[in-house]
């Protein structure tokens, strides 16, 4: 038996694909307009996704960190702290069994190893966007607090703007990548694959926390319209009163003129 490690990393927003594709000449098994897979040397493998996550199998981390400072200049919003997730492999296993942070299989060829890449990237991808669902919630939270003590918003019409641009551009980005939870073109030709992808979404929990992260987003969306509201009532209110003011400034002046 042996026993190898895959460790993904959530490292920026997106990557620019087609310049990587051009600039790393290791050897290239698949790409696409998304996706990025190389074979660096036997037995050593990387996967590169648009979305912002590199995913290395049996590498060492002095090398993982060094490819990862090679392709910094590819990186939209490069991250300060990278998100990492890890996951291990044990080959020549008498049946095929996932545990919690491990999958023993009865044999390894590229694509099941592509395949578990894929999954353990999707996972690390969902936490990404699953700590910014979380802080969008955590916003949105504050702000209604605020509103159930006080009665109002404390929050001006310049911010709450960029507070929709920030849940919109998180929105996006999901959307944009959904076809992460679509199978590849293999396991269509290929019972044993597709019964692999079927296994290890579910033993990540990828469709469930996917659920989760559209619920968070569904509620931030739904408060912010409802503060939109509030604040184009209190913008009218003001604007009424202005109305009321110039009115009565204008009747003050008149009466003023006709008395003396």
């Amino acid at each position: 038996m042996a026993v190898y490690k895959i460790i993904a990393y959530q490292i920026a927003d997106s990557l620019d694909i087609k310049g990587l594709k051009g600039a790393f000449k290791a050897k290239l098994h698949y790409s696409d307009s998304d996706e990025l897979f190389f074979e660096e040397r036997p037995d050593h493998y990387i996967y590169i996704f648009k979305y912002g996550v590199v995913s290395f199998f049996n590498f060492e981390p002095i090398e993982a960190s060094n490819f990862l400072q090679f392709i910094s200049s590819f990186c939209r919003n490069r991250f300060t702290e990278d998100l990492s997730d890890a996951f291990f492999i044990e080959t020549n296993a008498t049946e095929n069994k996932i545990s919690y942070n491990k999958i023993d299989i009865t044999g390894a060829d590229r694509n099941i190893i592509r395949m578990i890449m894929l999954n353990v990237s999707e996972s690390v991808a969902l936490d990404y966007y699953s700590q910014q669902t979380s802080m969008l919630l955590e916003e949105t939270n504050n702000h209604t607090q605020v509103l159930e003590k006080k009665g109002r918003l404390i929050i001006s019409g310049s911010n709450l703007k960029k507070y929709i641009g920030r849940t919109l551009l998180l929105k996006n980005r999901i959307s944009a990548n959904l076809y992460i939870f679509d199978s590849p073109d293999e396991t269509w030709e290929n019972e044993q694959l597709d019964k692999l992808d079927s296994e290890l979404k579910k033993h990540f929990e990828l469709q469930d926390r996917f659920r989760n992260i559209s619920e968070g987003l569904t509620i931030v969306k739904e408060n912010l319209e409802l503060f939109r509201d509030i604040l184009q009532y209190r913008n009218s209110v003001y604007l009424e009163w202005v109305i009321i003011i110039l009115i009565a400034i204008e009747v003050i002046h008149f009466l003023a003129v006709e008395i003396f």
